[in-house]
């Protein structure tokens, strides 16, 4: 340890020789881009075949990481990533057997602040661009400025989105509106202004793109670069995916088994009749398929892959706006996902048109779980479930000013209650103890500081996952996971992410000792959710019981 600590405190003293002191004399302005439901091989420079040139310039000259996890879900994620707690510690995500309000109804406790909160008095500016989806209101949260894209369920209108917390004011003719576009102008107006009148703050921008979260829309000359590029199939796309990845040495797994049992996470069976012959319910052999299901899977996939293409071009005008304003080399940028690809097939919104061009506001498409499963190559499942095509997601860091190393890659286990505690520790801002007079419980995570500049593993105790009742707990390489009302299963994660050798009579022991420290921190995060609720309807003329977690799920 000492060692490790002499070479990282030697490579932060090359840097700062070497760094100049015009950058060194600013604090670094931070920005955190996150995508909705794009898999873990979504980017070029994690495997794809989507264009994605802006995002892979941040990994040629930044930081990939390997192994970086969310939390398996939308809402989860994004109060994990902004609070650094685990979302069940601020009831942001449901306990088993708790009568305790959680999920995306759930509201945090008072001392659970976001990280604008900790920003702000050390002079920095804080800006939001784009999905929400955290209890209360943006700028109560510590943002000056706030783009929140409450409607997700047409990227072709802004009705029902809010800006600083009030309604938008909808142009009469939407023809060019596109809600990434709108993302990407709202972030860089922000940044404009922050250029005119800000310039002597730094700043932190939250830029959460909707993109390619479901239903399927997107522009049509986007769609037609990658129009038939997917009729070869999930297969297929899934193979090439994963021989990138193996050239550059992303992992070293086995690619995982399809399970064509494993449908959406969720049933909506007069989807189906709405969607017609073309959709299926299960990654099936793609040799299978009839020719109507092969060209209807091929276009949603090509839609996806649009989305994503667009995002990454709206990136790219941001990133020039970074350079316009020469503030490019001192902002640390931060990409992932806030979830894997997702398998869900529904019908929600202003419906499906069967007639309505593909990818336009009148139809309503979501992947499903063929091409889902081929977007989180090499890895299981998908979005809601915690194995780790659910819960692995691309870290992207770029950091020209602080980060000596360029393309290389990262392969510490990290998660997204790890990005507060690095931004912090990049600053050196110390989290004060208490809020309003109440104590702040200390964060489990961990800052990824050394990371910036050797490849060294963060040391933890664990990693800990519950959604919906799947569960899982990463200690070392080894991963204990199981999905809802299913048997533990025990991995090691060295040499198969792809969890497709079962240990669990292997190493019976060890199994039960992941078990044990699942359940320990279940407790311990209970304590804290449960101590901290507020009380309901129904237990306001009950006195509150001691605290107990039931049995624990088997």
């Amino acid at each position: 340890m000492r060692q490790l600590f002499l070479c990282t405190s030697f490579s932060i003293l090359l840097l700062l020789l070497a760094a100049p002191q015009s950058l060194l004399a600013e604090k670094p302005n931070i920005i955190f881009i996150l995508a909705d439901d794009s898999g873990f091989s979504d980017l070029g420079c994690y495997g794809s075949e989507i264009q994605t040139p802006h995002l892979d310039g941040l990994a040629k000259n930044g930081l990939m990481f390997t192994q970086f996890y969310n939390t398996g879900r939308c809402w989860p994620t994004r109060a994990a990533l902004m609070s650094g707690y685990y979302p069940h510690m601020v009831h942001r995500d449901k306990l088993p057997d708790l009568n305790v309000v959680g999920g995306n109804r759930g509201a945090r406790q008072p001392w659970a602040r976001l990280l604008p909160d900790f920003l702000k008095p050390h002079g920095y500016r804080n800006y939001h661009s784009g999905k929400w989806h955290i209890d209360g209101k943006v700028l109560a949260a510590g943002f000056d400025r706030s783009l929140d894209m409450r409607n997700q369920g047409n990227f072709f209108t802004a009705k029902g989105n809010t800006v600083n917390d009030q309604p938008v004011k909808i142009n009469s003719d939407e023809r060019d509106y596109y809600a990434t576009t709108a993302n990407a102008d709202h972030a860089i107006a922000c940044l404009q202004e922050h250029a005119e009148k800000h310039a002597d703050q730094p700043f932190f921008h939250y830029i959460a793109f909707i993109a390619p979260h479901f239903p399927l829309h997107a522009k049509p000359e986007d769609i037609e670069k990658y129009a038939d590029q997917y009729l070869a199939g999930w297969d297929q796309m899934r193979a090439a995916r994963y021989q990138r990845q193996l050239d550059r040495k992303l992992h070293k797994t086995t690619l995982s088994k399809l399970e064509p049992e494993i449908g959406p996470p969720y049933k909506f069976p007069d989807a189906f009749k709405k969607l017609g012959n073309g959709e299926i319910d299960h990654p099936a052999n793609w040799n299978d398929l009839t020719a109507e299901q092969k060209k209807f899977q091929a276009t949603k996939m090509a839609i996806h892959a649009a989305m994503v293409d667009r995002m990454d071009h709206e990136i790219g005008r941001i990133l020039n706006q970074l350079k316009t304003m020469q503030a490019f080399d001192n902002t640390l940028i931060f990409f992932a996902s806030d979830n894997g690809a997702s398998a869900e097939i529904m019908v929600r919104n202003g419906g499906h048109d069967p007639l309505a061009a593909p990818g336009s506001a009148a139809s309503y498409l979501c992947l499903g779980p063929g091409f889902s499963s081929a977007c989180n190559t090499p890895f299981r499942r998908h979005k809601t479930w915690v194995h780790e095509g659910g819960i692995s997601t691309p870290l992207i860091a770029h950091w020209p000013a602080g980060i000596p190393s360029r393309g290389e890659l990262r392969t510490t286990p990290s998660h997204v209650i790890d990005i507060v505690p690095t931004i912090l520790d990049v600053l050196e801002i110390k989290k004060p103890e208490k809020w309003n007079g109440e104590a702040i419980p200390p964060t489990p995570g961990k800052s990824l500081l050394p990371a910036f500049f050797n490849d060294v593993t963060i040391q933890r105790d664990s990693l800990w996952w519950f959604h919906e009742g799947n569960r899982a707990i990463r200690v070392g390489d080894f991963k204990l996971v199981a999905a809802k009302n299913d048997p533990w299963e025990l991995y090691d994660l060295s040499d198969d992410r792809a969890e497709s050798k079962n240990l669990i009579t292997q190493y019976p022991v060890k199994a039960a000792n992941l078990k044990a420290q699942w359940e320990k921190q279940l407790r311990q995060i209970s304590e804290i959710a449960i101590l901290t609720a507020p009380k309901k309807k129904s237990e306001k003329n009950r006195e509150r019981k001691k605290p107990a977690v039931k049995k624990p799920l088997e």
